[in-house]
């Protein structure tokens, strides 16, 4: 059985952290910020730690290298 690659797409969105939790930017900030209120576009800076049980789906489905 030849070894899985890694999704190209999720490495460049996701970063797992050293407790192994899942990293990710917030949705929703890409264009058409002037109609979004100002709350909004302060909370979605930075990024967000994901659930755990979607974290555990994109290690499971997507960053694995086994």
């Amino acid at each position: 059985m030849p070894k899985l690659k890694t999704h190209s797409g999720a490495k460049k969105r996701f970063k797992i952290t050293a407790t192994g939790k899942v990293k990710a930017q917030h949705s929703r900030k890409r264009h058409g910020m002037r109609k979004r209120p100002q709350d909004m576009k302060r909370k979605a800076r930075g990024t967000k730690v994901l659930f755990k049980t979607d974290g555990d789906n994109i290690i499971r489905h997507f960053l694995r290298n086994d």
